[in-house]
C-alpha cells in the first residue's frame, strides 16, 4: 500500500507519520486489496485548536474517504481509521456476494 501524508500550514511530526502509517496498516488485515492511502491533516480553526485528519483509500473500484475532527492528530486519525473499517468491511462483503 503506497501511504501519501499531507500536512497543511504546518510540518508533521515523525512520531505523528508513523502513529499513521501503523493505524493504516491495521486496515490491511480488513482488505487486502487496497492500493494506495493518502491522508491530509489540516486546521480548521487554529485559534480554537480543532484539527482534521481526513483519509482517502482506493480500493478495486471504489474510493473510500473519512474525515474526522478533534482536539490532537492522533485521535483524529484514530477516529477516521474505525470509520474506514466499518466501510472496508462492507465493502468486503459487497465483493463476497458478487
Amino acid at each position: 500500500m503506497n501511504i501519501q501524508i499531507t500536512s497543511r500550514k504546518f510540518k508533521a511530526t515523525d512520531s505523528l507519520k508513523e502513529h499513521i502509517k501503523s493505524e493504516l496498516n491495521n486496515l490491511e488485515k480488513y482488505a487486502d486489496a487496497i492500493h494506495d492511502a493518502e491522508v491530509i491533516l489540516s486546521y480548521i480553526h487554529p485559534q480554537n485548536s480543532i484539527k482534521q485528519a481526513e483519509i482517502i483509500l482506493s480500493v478495486p473500484n471504489k474510493v473510500l474517504k473519512a474525515t474526522e475532527e478533534s482536539d490532537d492528530f492522533k485521535k483524529s486519525v484514530s477516529a477516521a481509521t474505525e470509520k474506514l473499517k466499518r466501510q472496508l468491511k462492507k465493502y468486503k462483503t459487497q465483493r463476497i456476494k458478487h
